[in-house]
């Protein structure tokens, strides 16, 4: 969710009311890949100023990145990629959650030494910095504030975006860290954020096939949602991309995400459900592959 302030594809695919599909509670984000430019200078940029790891490299020459072994981030170098055209559909930013406000603190530090330029707002859920990787996909890195302290009105919960007090976030900066500190343990992708066709094409994919629940639709353009009663794992919105279309195949950005379900049971689970809703699904190891109504593809895996 951004400081950035509802549409339609045409589709055939229904859900029967009686359905109700839910995703489980043990739902997470997991790997994003992303296709950049030029994959050594990108690596230098997610562990140098964002504090990720570098953990290895797949067999087909793409990186990972992450936090204690788990892999949060991959980047695919192209050189001939081109950028994203203004008004298509793909990665609005990937959102890298840590485990508390002083690890969001030693970030901003880090950030504000290397004359980062970035942003910052309180959700009231969470407050968040954000910024871009040097081929302008958008990162989002934020701190949870306690569930306790979340406010919900049946099944919406209040976020708004706020101005964050920086000068206060950065007084909480540990004492005694060097500003290189990797991310800290704990640290997940949080949500990834979207942006869509239209909301109604969006909500009939991922509410009434895939099992999401509406979190909050009360920003205008943009529609919250998640599993298990979370603020929400996938934002999507129409702010720049009002319907529209697929970027070109060999565009920077958004490859695919990963969907963690906690077995294989959920899995199948919610393989049949889109299925009988008539998406095409393609079979990988431990899951399967789907694509929303704009081509954004979704890796759907069960833990382990």
């Amino acid at each position: 969710m951004t400081s950035t302030a509802i549409a339609q594809p045409t589709s055939a695919h229904t859900t029967p009311a009686h359905t109700a599909p839910t995703l489980p509670a043990g739902l997470r984000i997991g790997a994003v890949r992303l296709r950049v430019r030029d994959a050594a200078r990108s690596a230098a940029f997610y562990t140098g100023t964002v504090g990720l790891s570098l953990l290895g490299r797949n067999d087909d020459g793409s990186l990972r990145l992450g936090v204690g072994g788990q892999t949060l981030i991959e980047l695919v170098g192209a050189p001939d990629a081109g950028a994203r055209p203004r008004g298509t559909t793909g990665l609005f930013h990937v959102a890298l959650l840590v485990p508390d406000r002083p690890a969001l603190a030693l970030v901003l530090r880090r950030l504000v030494a290397q004359g980062v330029r970035l942003g910052a707002s309180d959700h009231l859920v969470s407050e968040a910095l954000y910024l871009d990787d040097p081929d302008g996909n958008g990162i989002e890195i934020y701190r949870d504030r306690p569930e306790s302290d979340w406010r919900w009105d049946r099944q919406t919960v209040e976020m708004a975006t706020q101005p964050l007090d920086l000068r206060r976030l950065l007084a909480d900066a540990p004492e005694g860290v060097p500003l290189d500190a990797p991310m800290p343990e704990g640290t997940s992708v949080g949500h990834v954020h979207l942006q869509v066709g239209d909301l109604a094409g969006a909500r009939r994919f991922y509410v009434d096939e895939l099992g999401f629940a509406v979190t909050t639709d009360r920003y205008p353009g943009a529609l919250f949602v998640s599993a298990g009663g979370y603020h929400h794992h996938l934002g999507l919105n129409i702010w720049h991309s009002r319907e529209g279309g697929a970027a070109p195949a060999n565009s920077v950005g958004l490859i695919e995400y990963e969907v963690v379900l906690p077995d294989a049971a959920a899995v199948e689970a919610v393989r049949a459900r889109l299925q009988a809703a008539g998406e095409a699904v393609a079979p990988l190891a431990h899951g399967f592959a789907v694509a929303d109504p704009w081509g954004t593809r979704l890796l759907i895996r069960a833990a382990g």
